[in-house]
């Protein structure tokens, strides 16, 4: 890349040129951390040496403090391989859907909202939520929320699935333990100049007034958009914004999103297919179960990770499940490579 930057006729193409040159800034910065904790790892041998040689007990003590660092420092970079997809980098656009089970279900994804807000905040990424539609008696049937930083759709493309609550339902005169599912999608915010080809031809737009969170205040004028995708079928309504445009943007990048994902799924598939995997798709995709009665238990199905403090997982502390998981997909890929 840093040879094509150099040609005479890299800026004939002003679009695609940017477009290198952000990707190359991106890449040198990478491999500017590994290189500063490889001169580092250097320098503190060295010292080492001279230290070691003249019983400098006190200098010692300080390199293997700086040691313990080093390795901090090494095992987070070794994290970060596990974000090696291309959109990893990017913002998340986060769904959760409440599964069949009425007002159960609709609190359970509620609760998810919540989770995922806190570990948002944890984190110092700014949240947006651009659509929801709530419960009748109390919950959230659908929401969708943009959360914007880096590494984002990295980090949260683990929690794609279904999750499943068991508990004594706050619903239920007789106290009943009840169990409720929600489903989790997860999409990277895609930039433009990302290739996902979308004609105007195969987009129908439905316009339609705005009500507020719950369903009163309604607009006068129609400013909530809902796009439908004819060749898929995908339909993507925002409601949240003051315009119709704002509207329409905020639905068109959601758009983009779910079509580059279901890009993403056939390709799996395909070479899932290939290699001979079974892969399950739907409401039997369990990827983790929350138990709050009869004891307390949140459990990921595919690391086997678990906690026996689900009110620490459902206040955001939901880090422990992310990263047993990316490193499982390193782990897989080294494996089969």
């Amino acid at each position: 890349m840093e040879e094509q930057s150099t040609d005479a006729s890299f800026w004939d193409d002003p679009e695609a040129a940017r477009a290198l040159m952000r990707k190359l800034t991106s890449l040198q910065e990478e491999v500017a951390v590994w290189d500063r904790l490889a001169q580092d790892t250097a320098d503190a041998l060295e010292l080492l040496a001279i230290a070691e040689e003249s019983d400098d007990e006190q200098t010692i003590a300080e390199i293997k403090a700086e040691a313990v660092q080093l390795q901090k420092r090494y095992q987070e970079l070794e994290f970060q391989l596990a974000l090696n997809g291309p959109y990893d980098r990017n913002g998340a656009i986060l769904s959760i859907h409440a599964g069949a089970g009425g007002t159960e279900a609709q609190d359970w994804a509620q609760m998810l909202l919540r989770m995922y807000l806190r570990w948002a905040e944890r984190h110092g990424y700014e949240t947006e939520i651009t659509n929801q539609l709530d419960g009748e008696e109390a919950g959230i049937k659908t929401v969708t929320v943009e959360i914007n930083g880096p590494w984002a759709y990295g980090y949260l493309k683990a929690e794609r699935g279904v999750h499943r609550l068991v508990r004594i339902s706050p619903f239920d005169a007789a106290a009943r333990r009840h169990t409720s599912f929600a489903l989790v999608e997860v999409l990277p915010i895609l930039e433009d100049d990302i290739e996902v080809e979308i004609r105007p031809e195969d987009i129908r737009m439905d316009v339609f007034r705005a009500g507020s969170a719950g369903g009163q205040h309604m607009q006068k004028n129609s400013t909530a958009v809902r796009l439908t995708h004819i060749p898929t079928g995908i339909v993507v309504t925002c409601q949240n914004e003051r315009s119709q445009l704002q509207n329409r943007e905020t639905a068109m990048r959601v758009l983009r999103g779910k079509l580059y994902d279901l890009a993403l799924q056939k390709r799996e598939e395909e070479e899932a297919r290939l290699k001979g995997k079974h892969v399950e798709a739907g409401w039997g995709n369990q990827i983790r179960s929350y138990v709050l009665q009869p004891y307390q238990m949140v459990k990921d199905l595919r690391t086997n990770v678990e906690t026996s403090n689900p009110t620490a997982v459902l206040d955001g502390e939901i880090d422990m499940f992310i990263e047993a998981w990316l490193r499982s997909q390193v782990a897989g890929n080294n494996h089969q490579g």
